[in-house]
């Protein structure tokens, strides 16, 4: 006898949904149970409010007046005096001779220092550099003394000029100072 196994009865196959049979998924569990802490939270915090404690004012300290004087500067005067600051531009040119002025020499002051050790370094690297440099030593106040380390002194505008281009070429910061000469 022949079988017909088409006809036979098979079970049908299961599908499967995708809600699980009916059960809720966990991350809609987790956004709810956010939800709802957040309302159970603004919902006691409106009950009970935090009351903020007013901070006691702190008596301001009473400002004390400075009884000292006032410092007193006298160099200023004590510079005016003596030297006389000469500009940039006062370098003559090559088409023009440089006028001499009787008495009158030229500094070059590249530092002033109140501990002599320190203008003795500063000298030695200027010395390196070829150049006539020197200490002067200079009594600002009463017992107060600088040492002043200056290169020159120069009778002319062209020594002066070719010894601040080699100071500014290595990149040292340098006062031009016109003086009487000392005799």
């Amino acid at each position: 006898m022949s079988r017909d196994f088409a006809k036979k009865g098979r079970a049908p196959a299961k599908r499967t949904s995708g809600n699980n049979g009916g059960q809720t998924p966990a991350w809609l569990w987790f956004i709810a149970g956010l939800v709802m802490g957040a309302f159970a939270a603004s919902y006691y915090f409106i009950k009970h409010p935090v009351e903020v404690l007013a901070t006691k004012e702190e008596a301001k300290p009473k400002v004390i007046e400075n009884k000292t004087p006032k410092p007193r500067f006298d160099f200023y005067k004590l510079l005016q005096e003596s030297e006389t600051i000469v500009p940039a531009s006062e370098a003559t040119g090559e088409d023009k001779p440089a006028q001499q002025e009787a008495g009158i020499e030229y500094l070059i002051q590249v530092g002033s220092f109140p501990k002599a050790e320190d203008a003795d370094k500063l000298r030695a690297q200027l010395i390196l550099l070829n150049l006539d440099a020197g200490i002067e030593k200079v009594e600002i106040r009463k017992g107060e003394i600088w040492h002043r380390v200056v290169v020159g002194p120069f009778d002319n505008q062209n020594a002066l000029t070719s010894a601040r281009s080699q100071l500014v070429k290595n990149e040292y910061n340098a006062l031009v100072l016109k003086r009487a000469k000392a005799k």
